[in-house]
């Protein structure tokens, strides 16, 4: 599971059958910090994460897994919405 911040909708009139009534978010990837990690890229939303949610979010089979039908053609799904993130103090820092 990967980090990542929902910035955005994404509206498709038409799209493969096995993905009618689930919502499309637009997904920016985080690091560890919550700071931007890569490119935004396009999620399958299977929690009902809104704008601004700090998202757990899965990537390839994982993410057709996570879908009501596992033969779904996604690349990414969020799966999990965060309520906070507590990273551990390193020896010698």
């Amino acid at each position: 599971m990967e980090l990542g911040k929902i910035i955005g909708t994404v509206v498709a009139t038409r799209k493969d059958r096995s993905l009618e009534g689930l919502k499309l978010l637009l997904l920016q990837p985080l690091d560890e910090h919550l700071n931007p990690l890569g490119e935004p890229l396009v999620s399958v939303d299977t929690v009902r994460a809104g704008r601004g949610s700090i998202v757990l979010w899965v990537r390839s089979r994982e993410a057709s897994i996570a879908l009501p039908q596992p033969q779904s053609p996604v690349d990414a799904a969020v799966v999990g919405i965060v309520d906070s993130v507590n990273l551990a103090k390193q020896v010698g820092s």
